[in-house]
C-alpha cells in the first residue's frame, strides 16, 4: 500500500511563502502522477495542482496559478508544493494524492491514495 505523508505546514503571514513536501512510499512513485488538494472548514475539497509522472505536464487551480509551483523529485519520492505571496483565502489543510496513472487530473476521484494533510494558516 502506499503511504503519502505530508510536511512543511505552519502560519505564515499573508504575502509570504511556504514549501510543502509530500513524501511517497514505494518504487513506483516515478509512475504516479500526483496531486495537491485543500480543505477549508465548511468548504469542500478543492483542487490546488496537479503534475504528471515525469513532471512533463502540470495544471494549476485558476486560484493559485502564477503564485504556486508544483514539481516533483521521482529519486527522492516525493512531490512539492512551492507556496509563493501566500493570502488569507489560501488557509485550509493541504493533501497530497496518488494516482497509479501517469497523467494528471483535477478531479479527486481519479486519485488512489491520500495523505493525512498538513495545516496551512495564513494571516492577514
Amino acid at each position: 500500500q502506499v503511504q503519502l505523508v505530508e510536511s512543511g505546514g505552519g502560519l505564515v503571514q499573508a504575502g509570504g511563502s511556504l514549501r510543502l513536501s509530500c513524501a511517497a512510499s514505494g518504487r513506483t512513485f516515478s509512475s504516479y502522477a500526483m496531486g495537491w488538494f485543500r480543505q477549508a472548514p465548511m468548504k469542500e475539497r478543492a483542487f490546488v495542482a496537479a503534475i504528471s509522472w515525469n513532471g512533463g505536464s502540470t495544471t494549476y487551480a485558476d486560484s493559485v496559478k502564477g503564485r504556486f509551483t508544483i514539481s516533483r523529485d521521482n529519486a527522492k519520492n516525493t512531490l512539492y508544493l512551492q507556496m509563493n505571496n501566500l493570502k488569507p483565502e489560501d488557509t485550509a489543510v493541504y493533501v497530497c494524492a496518488a494516482r497509479t496513472e501517469p497523467w494528471s487530473s483535477w478531479h479527486p476521484g481519479d486519485y488512489d491514495y491520500w495523505g493525512q494533510g498538513t495545516q496551512v494558516t495564513i494571516s492577514s
